[in-house]
């Protein structure tokens, strides 16, 4: 970072909190003596700061000082762009008309030739999001209630059908495209991820009556199951995707990699059809049970597909 540069972050920093010559130097990965000498330098040029002594203490700007609301250097606009770029990857977002309007108002607020530079590297940057096709009308109503701590019902939309659901939401998150709610489910009486666009309605409810309380962790109460696997480098790639999971890959060695998490017994499907689909580029070490379960997956596909000798046989055979 140039000093320039430096000198308005520092003072930018300050407009939002008081800071110590430590914490600064922390932030900005410089000597503390370097901050005290941007110190002096910002105070020659007419920045009004001061400092204080004490547990307490650091540095601040005098009262009602603001800078003006914006200063991007290239870097830090081609930041902002790009994150606004993978958002227009979503096929729904809360943000679909402001995600065009603050693209516009940043590059409107940039220099000339800044804003020629950023653009020119956003065309070689690319953050990649599969394209879906779906509406999400309850993504804003859902993001209000999370800030609100609200418990909800709705109707939600799954393998087995359409079912009325109790759920307090903690959080929201994009993956794949698509954009996924972390909630706790009273109806299934633990934490469950539920896909945004599959819910058909939603309403702020009451709080249920019972004794569990939702958590953002791992229901400790629900039986889980250690899965240890060995992975091929292609096996390995595709976990590394999965949001739950992903983190837990480890390689070992130029030609393998391990995985290993508790599955809770809510997702033990899920784990066997996750497997199944990763055939010979996943090897299941433990549990016994699950070996055995994708091994009843295979023989179900291979019971649909019977084949006899004449379906290997060449024209010429025939």
């Amino acid at each position: 970072m140039k000093r320039r540069d430096r000198l308005l972050a520092i003072t930018l920093a300050l407009q939002a909190r008081p800071e110590t010559a430590q914490s600064l130097a922390d932030k900005f990965e410089v000597s503390k003596r370097t901050i005290m000498r941007d110190m002096q330098s910002l105070s020659e040029i007419g920045v009004p700061l001061y400092a204080e002594s004490g547990k307490a203490g650091g540095y601040r700007l005098m009262e009602g000082y603001r800078l003006p609301p914006l200063h991007l250097d290239q870097r830090e606009a081609l930041a902002l762009l790009l994150s606004l770029k993978l958002m227009h990857g979503y096929a729904d977002t809360p943000f679909n008309r402001e995600r065009w309007t603050v693209q516009d108002k940043l590059l409107a607020a940039l220099a000339p030739e800044t804003a020629a530079s950023v653009q020119r590297l956003l065309s070689f940057l690319e953050m990649e999001v599969p394209p879906r096709h779906y509406e999400a009308p309850l993504l804003e109503p859902l993001l209000a209630f999370i800030a609100a701590s609200d418990w909800v019902q709705g109707i939600y939309r799954s393998l087995s059908g359409e079912k009325q659901v109790t759920l307090r939401p903690l959080k929201i998150y994009g993956a794949h495209g698509f954009w996924y709610c972390d909630a706790y489910s009273h109806t299934h009486a633990e934490n469950r991820v539920f896909r945004v666009d599959r819910f058909s309605s939603l309403q702020r409810s009451l709080p249920p009556n019972e004794k569990k309380r939702p958590s953002a962790g791992r229901n400790n109460e629900e039986p889980h199951t250690m899965i240890h696997a060995r992975l091929t480098y292609s096996g390995a790639l595709q976990v590394e995707r999965d949001y739950h999971i992903g983190g837990h890959v480890k390689q070992l060695n130029e030609d393998a990699w391990e995985l290993r998490f508790h599955c809770p017994a809510s997702e033990w499907s899920w784990a066997v059809g996750l497997f199944y689909s990763l055939g010979e580029n996943a090897l299941v070490l433990e549990p016994a049970a699950l070996k055995q379960d994708i091994a009843s997956k295979a023989r179900e596909v291979w019971e649909k597909y019977p084949c006899t000798t004449n379906d290997h046989s060449t024209d010429e055979e025939k």
